[in-house]
């Protein structure tokens, strides 16, 4: 019986789709020949010192990757191994991948890093203050382990009114990082505390990963809620820690950074009450020292003779006060003769009191020229104590008759 390419092709496929040791396996190998295509689907080769095997990652799962693979780069990808059918070529579909080894988690960590701080997530002006004396505290840890012990027994020392609230979560794992994310989310959307504090204990960097996820940093970043990341011990750093407003060394100093011992508080506020006592003495003393110099004043050793010397004061400005205005008035009376005076000698009355008449025709129109004046013409004389009528009889120019 002879077969066709394409069933031999679809034979074997169906042989390795069925066989359960290649479906949902891990393989670890290092990364050559990576490439992304504008289609979002990666290509690549996973390879050790003898052999290497093809690889597909597909949209979806390449767009859930927690770093950008590099060649050369050692990672473990999960998947399931088929055939492609149209090339006849055999090739593990991946579904995730992860970096292994400290040289390729470090990288995978430092490119994560750069990329988050390019956009600004672990900018100090995006850093927000604790709150002072919070009520209610939110901590995104597991129910199991020292962590949530440590933080308890801290805070409730500190101060036993506060209220934690515990959001339990895995702290590594594959679902480790979607549920703090979750957690962190549910505080700042459901129920508001005034502080989060999210963390777990030490471990390698690989148990500490999911805090160095995208989702979990870009989650710590966005939250309206203050932050203080406790992950790990002193010298672990995750990029969570820089998203965080504040870094924990330890879970247990989370509590003290989020809470107020209650005996400094004391403290605080009795050194405050001394302080304002002091400014009290101190404005007292003041008052009081202004108070006996004003007593030791004239004014309140004699004051019926200070009344005398204003009383005295006041009546010689009114004696000053009524002489300027005597002064003013005259000058304000000669001013006032004076222009009377001018007004009067340009008045027509004055210059008629001096034997000069005033000539006007029947119409009241003034006659100032000979050449006004015609024959028969009535004219109006007046002089300086009445008016006359009369008829023009000749006219003549001076030096002349007519």
């Amino acid at each position: 019986m002879v077969h066709s390419v394409s069933e031999v092709n679809h034979f074997i496929k169906g042989l390795l789709d069925h066989q359960g040791l290649l479906q949902n396996m891990a393989v670890r190998g290092e990364v050559s020949n990576f490439k992304r295509y504008p289609s979002g689907h990666c290509y690549f080769s996973i390879k050790d010192d003898k052999s290497s095997l093809k690889c597909v990652m597909f949209r979806n799962n390449a767009a859930r990757l927690l770093f950008e693979p590099q060649n050369g780069m050692q990672v473990v990808v999960t998947g399931s191994i088929s055939v492609y059918e149209r090339d006849g070529v055999y090739q593990l579909y991946a579904e995730t991948m992860m970096p292994e080894g400290k040289g390729s988690l470090a990288a995978a960590f430092e490119q994560l890093k750069e990329k988050l701080k390019n956009e600004g997530l672990f900018d100090e002006s995006r850093k927000k203050p604790l709150v002072k004396f919070p009520q209610k505290i939110g901590v995104v840890t597991s129910r199991a382990g020292a962590v949530l012990h440590d933080i308890y027994r801290v805070v409730k020392r500190r101060e036993p009114s506060v209220q934690l609230i515990l959001y339990p979560v895995q702290v590594q794992g594959d679902m480790a990082s979607k549920e703090i994310s979750e957690g962190i989310r549910f505080f700042n959307s459901e129920y508001p505390v005034d502080v989060l504090i999210v963390g777990r204990g030490g471990g390698s960097m690989e148990d500490l990963w999911a805090f160095n996820v995208e989702e979990i940093v870009r989650a710590v970043a966005d939250s309206e809620i203050p932050v203080i990341s406790a992950v790990g011990h002193e010298t672990d750093y995750t990029l969570c820690d820089f998203a965080a407003d504040v870094r924990a060394a330890t879970p247990s100093q989370a509590g003290e950074l989020a809470v107020r011992d209650r005996n400094e508080l004391i403290q605080y506020v009795d050194s405050i009450a001394a302080r304002l006592d002091n400014v009290r003495k101190r404005w007292m003393d003041m008052k009081r020292q202004r108070l006996t110099k004003a007593l030791s004043s004239p004014i309140f050793k004699a004051p019926m003779r200070q009344i005398e010397l204003r009383t005295q004061r006041l009546k010689e400005l009114q004696g000053s006060l009524e002489k300027i205005r005597e002064l003013y008035m005259q000058k304000k009376k000669h001013r006032l003769e004076f222009a009377m005076q001018q007004l009067d000698s340009m008045s027509p009355v004055h210059v008629l009191r001096r034997g000069y008449g005033f000539i006007s025709d029947a119409n009241g129109k003034s006659i100032r020229k000979i050449t006004q004046v015609k024959n028969d013409m009535k004219l109006k004389i007046t002089l300086v104590d009445g008016t006359f009528t009369s008829i023009v009889e000749s006219v003549g120019q001076e030096g002349k008759h007519g």
